[in-house]
Parts: C-alpha cells; structure tokens; sequence
C-alpha cells in the first residue's frame, strides 16, 4: 500500500503577520480598547443620557452621581439608584452638594431623553440608560455649566478619534502618490518632490498650526474648524512618509516584476499604483498607526488652546479647557478624566502600532507556528 504524503498549504505572508499579531498581548490589548472607544464614540448619541449641550446651570461642577442600592430605610434594590442633589455655599463661597433622600430615581435601561439621530439617520428619543427629571445622572460629574462629562466625554471623542483618521487617510494618499512618483521617475522629479518635502518637514509643525488656525476668523463653525485643522495637520505629516516611501520604490522599482511590467507596455502609473506601492503598504500601515497619537494630541493642543473645536461643541481637548487652572483640579478633579482618554487612546495606538511593527518585520522567523 503506497503511503501518501500531505504536504500543508504555505501560509501567506499576511496570513503569518496577522498571526504573530494576535500572539502579541500588548497590541491585542491595545486593539480591544481602541475598538471600545471608537463604538462608543459611534454611538454616543445613544450611550449618552443627555446631549452634549444640555445644560443644567444650578448643577455647576456636580460631582459623580453616587449609585446606591440600599435606601434610606435601609431596605436593599436590585435597580441601582440615585438621589436628587441641591447644593449651598460654605465658608469660603464654595458649592457643597448634598442629596435628597426623601425619594428614590432608579436608573432605567432604554430610557426616553434629549432627541437624537441614531447614527445620523434615525431619529428617536431613546437612550442606554438615563434617570427621570428633575434628577440627574452624573457618571462622571458635571462641567462649569452642569453639563454631563459622561456625555461630553463621548461626543468628544467623535472629533477626537476621527481627526486621527480622517487626517492620516489623507497623509496616506499624499505620502503614497509622492513618495511612489519620485522613487519610480528618479532624476529631476525626484529632486523637485524631495525638495519640496524637506521645505515642509523644516517647518515646525505646532508653529504652523498655530499660523495657519489664527490666520482664519475666529467665528468660524465647528465643522469647518473640523475639516481645517484635519487639513492643517495633513499638510505637515505626509511630507516624513513620501521620503520614506521614495526610499523604498527605489528599491523595488528594480525587481524583475516591475521590469517585465514595463516590457509588456504598462503604463508607468498603473505600474506604480499596482505593483510598486502595494509592496510598501506593511511599512505604511505601521507608520500610519504609529502616527494617529500625534493627529490626536495636536487637535486637542489646538481645542485647549481655544484655536480648536469651540464649545458647545465636544472634542477632548477643550473639555480639558475647563482644567486649566490649579484651584479647578484640586476643587473639580474629575474635570481632568478627558486627559484620561486622550492618554488611554494614545497608548492604544501605539501598543498595537509595536505591535504591527513586529508583526510585518521580514526578520521575523516565517517557518514558526
């Protein structure tokens, strides 16, 4: 009886990189927390009890809601509650809250509150949880104009999160297209496109942040602000990739792949688009992940400056805004949990950008697992 060889099927190279990835805690980690925090920011709309500017001004600097479970009476509920809050001024004109405990307010799943639009498209007066009025439910506490920070916070990392997105899509494209034509054309192209690239990466980035944004009225809206400062930032940041991507093409421009492309009569910009580029996009991948932090902390630089996203709309850096000030965080020291979010998000990133990096590492050993 003639014994029969099994030969396993070769993993491909992306197969193996999304392997070692997932062996990889820190990155997976990291991966797990952006997933949650982009989710909710999707959904923040609905997660939140109340709209971003809902106001409530008698509850200025409200602290975190206590929940309770046992009452007054000291009976035991199964549905977490809170208590209505009314506050007085002591000694030194500060506001000191106490709670109601006359009546209870439990916390109700799928509860009706401020009308919002399901993802932008359905509208509904529905949210996760929420308590009845006149209470109010601070997970987080409240801001300077009783505003819930839990709300806020969500909303804000809407712009937060995106701005990182949105700008290293466009760093994507630019860096890409450059980095691909100067690296395949070489000789005057390649000095003209260097050229222009090292004028930009000689400019300081924040400093021309700074130019750029107070260059434009002041009264501008928060969309346009939005998509400014996503431009402003995308400006500065392709010119380090198209160097890096122009090293590259170089390289592979000479493989025997792009030769026979080029004696079957491809046109060079399908050759570069096709075959060139794609044989970059596991440095790139990294490169841009790696990056997203600095998109993040530039916008929240700007909004905490006040040359961002202007209240009443939500960003994490302007939130900050209201923690400015020593006697604000030693008073109100929830006011700096949206740094808290700026930090976790970054060190998300660069967790799973390490993480990337180690995975597409051509040293690694293919053979293992």
């Amino acid at each position: 009886m003639e014994a029969v060889t099994l030969t396993r099927k070769p993993r491909s190279p992306l197969r193996l990189a999304l392997r070692r990835l997932k062996r990889h805690k820190t990155a997976m980690a990291g991966l797990v927390v952006l997933v949650v925090l982009y989710v909710a920011a999707l959904f923040a709309d609905f997660i939140a009890p109340y709209s971003y500017d809902r106001e409530m001004r008698k509850n200025s600097y409200a602290p975190p809601s206590k929940l309770h479970f046992v009452d007054a009476d000291g009976r035991f509920h199964l549905r977490p509650f809170v208590y209505r809050v009314s506050f007085a001024f002591d000694e030194f004109q500060n506001r000191v809250y106490t709670e109601d405990r006359t009546q209870r307010y439990p916390i109700r799943f799928f509860a009706r509150g401020d009308k919002h639009k399901l993802l932008w498209v359905f509208p509904t007066d529905r949210h996760l949880f929420g308590v009845e009025e006149p209470a109010r439910l601070y997970l987080m506490g409240a801001d300077s104009r009783g505003r819930d920070l839990f709300s806020r916070i969500l909303y804000g990392g809407r712009i937060s999160l995106s701005v990182g997105l949105v700008g290293v899509a466009v760093s994507f494209v630019l860096g890409l297209t450059v980095g691909g034509i100067a690296g395949y054309f070489g000789g005057w192209v390649d000095g003209a496109l260097m050229r222009m690239c090292e004028m930009i990466m000689i400019i300081p980035g924040f400093y021309l942040m700074l130019a750029l944004r107070a260059a434009f009225p002041p009264t501008l809206p928060s969309t346009s602000v939005y998509v400014m400062i996503v431009l402003i930032m995308s400006f500065i940041g392709w010119a380090g990739l198209a160097r890096v991507v122009r090293g590259m093409v170089l390289s592979i421009a000479s493989k025997d792949y792009v030769t026979a492309a080029k004696a079957v009569g491809g046109k060079d910009i399908i050759i570069i688009f096709r075959h060139v580029l794609p044989n970059t996009l596991s440095y790139v991948i990294v490169s841009l992940t790696l990056s997203i932090p600095g998109y993040i902390l530039g916008e929240s630089a700007l909004s905490l400056l006040g040359l961002g996203i202007q209240d009443p709309q939500a960003s994490w850096g302007n939130l900050l805004s209201d923690a400015m000030h020593v006697e604000d965080i030693h008073f109100h020291p929830w006011m700096l949990i949206p740094g808290a979010f700026i930090f976790v998000a970054v060190m998300a990133f660069n967790f799973l950008g390490d993480g990337l990096r180690d995975a597409f590492d051509p040293r690694m050993e293919v053979g293992k697992g």
